[in-house]
């Protein structure tokens, strides 16, 4: 006798749940179903939300500086104050400054930066989508997951009510990764060292793209990815640097620049006094760099199965530390999740170790920390309870003691349980034991 159907909500829950870890023919549909979900809304956050004046205004000052002929950086400035971003913030705003009428239709660039929003989460979506260790793999990001990338109310507002141009930086970082991950290494090379140009906070990547060329490209084919990145670096700085190179080099790329305590975000609750002090800054910069050093050794350099110190030496030589077949086999291990998960834990180290964070560095944030914290093994629970936790902190104005805590906690579990977590990262895979007979 056949057994019987299990009750309706048993089937429903079990449906439920197949579509929610990736186990159904839907699943695929759960992606472009929340993109076309958050075009509303942003449409909606548009048309009932006011739009908040903070630098856009500025940005089209400099910007009709830039258009009038001024080419040396040390003049142009806005009410902000003077120009601090590098030559391609300066040439994707003035597209802006003509799209919308000098800056005076600032309706129609919200609609801009909301288009922009629309096509960073796309980006976003299909570099979780294929995230995963082989082509024909089925472990990948569960689509469960793919909910948090559309419900920040902080993320959308520094896009649609804001229109920083961190904005763009972000847009270019997701690019880089999705053409990495498709092995296109100069297209995302290219499109990398752009959104570089854009803001220069993209150098908080830079050591994980570098390692991710090296292994993925090999040890002549990143040099000359390297070269190509300078070189766009170089084509953009071209009309300033020749007017006055010192002053383009030290104002888009100030790396000594004071912050105020007043808008920092994540570390508030240090008190002012060691804000602003210099050992604090050693103390970060150093932090900083042990952090980076401790995941180079032992996750991001894992394709190779080789220490750092058998590494050196015949790159300080200028030659490959890997045979034709050693190249080969380690850059068969560089998977479209390997790229993720290595830029972004360098991503969110470079945010928990930063001196300041204003609120439109969440840009960078938002969208990698969902990876990470299920990247790490957490149950999904956890998850769901630190990024509401992270959503919450970002979203207190002004920051608190509190919320700054809780800023640089949830970047610290979520670097810590990265390291934990990813051990197998880039290893070797493991061949199926052979049947026995």
């Amino acid at each position: 006798m056949a057994e019987p159907a299990p009750p309706i909500y048993v089937q429903a829950s079990r449906f439920v749940l197949d579509v929610a870890n990736g186990r159904h023919a839907l699943s695929k549909a759960i992606p472009p179903v929340l993109l076309a979900l958050d075009a509303v809304l942003c449409g909606l956050i548009i048309w009932k939300i006011p739009y908040t004046e903070i630098d856009w205004v500025a940005y089209m000052e400099q910007v009709s500086q830039y258009v009038s002929g001024e080419r040396d950086y040390t003049k142009i400035k806005g009410g902000t104050g003077p120009l601090v971003y590098p030559a391609a913030h300066v040439y994707t705003y003035t597209g802006l400054y003509y799209l919308t009428d000098e800056g005076k239709d600032i309706f129609l660039a919200q609609q801009l930066f909301a288009i922009l929003y629309l096509a960073t989460l796309a980006a976003v979506m299909a570099c979780y989508w294929q995230a995963k260790l082989t082509i024909l793999s089925r472990h990948q990001v569960p689509p469960y997951i793919f909910p948090l990338l559309i419900l920040s109310k902080r993320l959308h507002s520094v896009f649609v009510l804001r229109c920083f141009n961190d904005c763009f930086a972000t847009l270019f970082l997701w690019l880089a990764i999705f053409f990495f991950q498709k092995r296109l290494w100069t297209p995302g090379a290219i499109l990398y060292s752009w959104g570089l140009g854009i803001k220069m906070s993209l150098l908080l990547v830079l050591p994980a793209v570098g390692i991710v060329l090296f292994l993925g490209r090999g040890f002549g084919g990143s040099l000359r990815a390297a070269w190509l990145m300078a070189q766009v670096q170089i084509v953009i700085g071209i009309p300033f640097v020749s007017n006055n190179a010192k002053g383009y080099l030290g104002r888009a790329f100030e790396l000594s620049r004071q912050f105020f305590f007043k808008w920092t975000v994540n570390w508030r609750f240090v008190g002012e006094e060691t804000f602003l002090s210099k050992p604090f800054s050693i103390a970060l910069l150093g932090l900083h760099a042990t952090a980076l050093l401790v995941f180079a050794l032992t996750r991001w350099l894992t394709p190779t199965q080789r220490p750092l110190s058998s590494l050196l030496p015949a790159m300080l030589r200028g030659k490959s530390p890997f045979s034709a077949l050693e190249e080969a086999q380690v850059a068969s291990r560089v998977t479209p999740r390997y790229i993720l998960t290595t830029i972004l834990s360098a991503n969110v180290m470079g945010l928990l170790f930063a001196r300041s964070l204003h609120y439109q560095f969440y840009a960078y944030l938002a969208w990698s920390t969902p990876y990470l914290l299920w990247r790490s093994g957490l149950p999904f629970y956890v998850v769901y309870i630190l990024w509401a936790a992270q959503e919450w902190a970002w979203n207190v104005y002004p920051s608190t003691d509190l919320s700054s805590e809780v800023v640089v906690g949830v970047m610290a579990v979520t670097v810590a349980a990265t390291w934990l977590g990813t051990a197998d990262e880039g290893a070797p895979a493991e061949k199926p034991e052979s049947k026995k007979r």
